[in-house]
C-alpha cells in the first residue's frame, strides 16, 4: 500500500483492522465519531463485529466479555467517556484481559469543549478506576506514529494480558497526513490463549473463569504483588521516548504529542537566536521514561515542561528531575493551542514559567 492522505480518526480504525482487531464496541461522542464510523463499515464487511451499545458503560463490559473469550477486541471514547469506562477498564486491567483502548482528548473538566487537549493524562496514567492497576499508555504526536502504535498494539495487550491506552488529542484526530500502512512493526512471540473462556471444548474437565473478585484478603494481595511484578516488567522492557537535539543544549523541553509537534518548530527558532534548546520527548506516558532525564547533558540547568492542560505532566518531570534542574511550566487548557512563538517566549522569560 503506497503512501495514502488520511484524517487520523479513520487512519487509527484502519491501523486497527491491521493490528487484528475481531470486534469493537463504543458509543459515539466527538471529536472521535469517525473511529467507530469508519470500523461499522469494514469490520462487517470483512465478518468481524461492531456494536454501538446503549451507553459508555456497556460498551466496556461488552469489551470485557470479549476479551475474557480471547477475542482482539478495541474501543474508542473521548474524555467524558473514558470516565464512564474506568470501572470496567479497572476489571479489565484486574481480571488480566487484553484489550485496546483509543482516547482522543477534548477540553474540560465536565463536558467542557470538542478542541483539542491533553487534560486527560491524570485519568491515563493514574488510573481513573478503584485499586492498584496500570495501563500501559502510548502519546504519539503524529498520525503515522499512531498507526504504527495501533498495529502494534493488540500484540503488546496479548502479550501481558493487559489493557493498552493509545492516547491523542483531538487534533491528530482531526487532522490529515500523508501515512504509510506498511511499515514494519515489532513482532512478539504470542503464546495461545489458554486462558480464554471459550468453553471445555478444548480442554475437556477444565474450566477457565474471568474475574476480579478476591473475598479473601490474603488472595487478593498475592493477586496485586503479582500485577505489581507485571507493571514491573512492563517498566523494564517497554519504556519508550525520544531525545531531541541533546547536543549540550541550554534548555531542555519536555512535551509529548501535540505539544511537542509546536515545541519542534519552537526549537528551530530558537536556534536562529542562538539558543540551543532539546527535547525529552515521552512516547509511552506509562511508564514513563524518567531515565531519559539521567541523560540530560551537563550544559542544561533549565527544563520547561510544555502541555495542553494546566501541568499535569509536571509532575512526573519534577519526580525523574529529582532536583537537578530548575524546572518551569508552559501550558494551555480548555482548547487552546499555543502558536511555537508562545514557547520560544516561554524559554526567554523562563524566570516567570519557574515552578521549582
Amino acid at each position: 500500500m503506497a503512501k495514502v492522505l488520511m484524517k487520523g480518526n479513520e487512519a487509527i480504525a484502519l491501523a486497527a483492522i491491521k493490528g487484528g482487531v475481531d470486534a469493537f464496541y463504543g458509543y459515539p461522542i466527538t471529536p472521535q465519531n469517525e473511529v467507530p464510523e469508519y470500523l461499522s463499515k469494514h469490520l462487517l464487511a470483512n465478518g468481524k463485529v461492531f456494536l454501538q451499545a446503549e451507553s459508555e458503560v456497556s460498551a466496556i463490559n461488552m469489551v470485557y466479555g470479549a476479551a475474557g473469550a480471547g477475542a482482539r477486541v478495541m474501543t474508542s471514547s473521548s474524555s467524558p467517556g473514558i470516565a464512564l469506562k474506568q470501572e470496567g477498564i479497572s476489571y479489565i486491567a484486574a481480571a488480566e484481559l487484553p484489550c485496546v483502548i483509543v482516547s482522543v482528548m477534548r477540553g474540560g473538566p465536565g463536558l467542557g469543549g470538542i478542541q483539542p487537549s491533553q487534560a486527560d493524562y491524570y485519568q491515563a496514567t493514574r488510573g481513573g478506576g478503584n485499586g492498584d492497576y496500570q495501563l500501559i499508555v502510548y502519546a504519539p504526536e503524529s498520525i503515522q506514529e499512531t498507526i504504527d502504535t495501533m498495529k502494534g498494539a493488540f500484540d503488546t495487550a496479548d502479550f501481558y494480558r493487559n489493557p493498552v491506552l493509545v492516547l491523542v488529542d483531538g487534533l491528530i484526530g482531526q487532522m490529515m497526513e500523508s501515512v504509510d500502512f506498511d511499515k514494519p512493526i515489532k513482532q512478539r512471540k504470542l503464546e495461545p490463549k489458554d486462558w480464554a473462556t471459550n468453553g471445555t471444548f478444548n480442554h475437556p474437565g477444565r474450566r477457565n473463569i474471568a474475574n476480579s473478585l478476591h473475598l479473601d484478603p490474603v488472595k487478593l494481595e498475592i493477586h496485586n504483588n503479582h500485577l505489581h511484578e507485571k507493571y514491573n516488567q512492563i517498566k523494564e522492557n517497554e519504556t519508550q521516548y525520544e531525545m531531541v537535539n541533546m547536543d549540550n543544549p541550554d534548555f531542555v523541553i519536555v512535551a509529548y504529542g501535540t505539544m511537542a509537534r509546536i515545541c519542534r518548530s519552537a526549537i528551530s527558532m530558537l536556534e536562529e537566536q542562538g539558543i540551543h534548546v532539546g527535547m525529552i520527548r515521552p512516547i509511552t506516558i506509562w511508564p514513563y521514561p524518567e531515565k531519559a532525564f539521567d541523560e540530560i547533558p551537563a550544559s542544561c540547568k533549565r527544563i520547561l515542561c510544555c502541555e495542553l492542560s494546566m501541568g499535569q505532566m509536571l509532575d512526573d518531570v519534577l519526580i525523574a528531575n529529582n532536583g537537578r534542574h530548575k524546572v518551569g511550566f508552559f501550558g494551555r487548557s480548555g482548547g487552546m493551542v499555543p502558536d511555537p512563538e508562545e514557547i520560544v517566549d516561554a524559554i526567554l522569560h523562563f524566570e516567570d514559567k519557574v515552578v521549582k
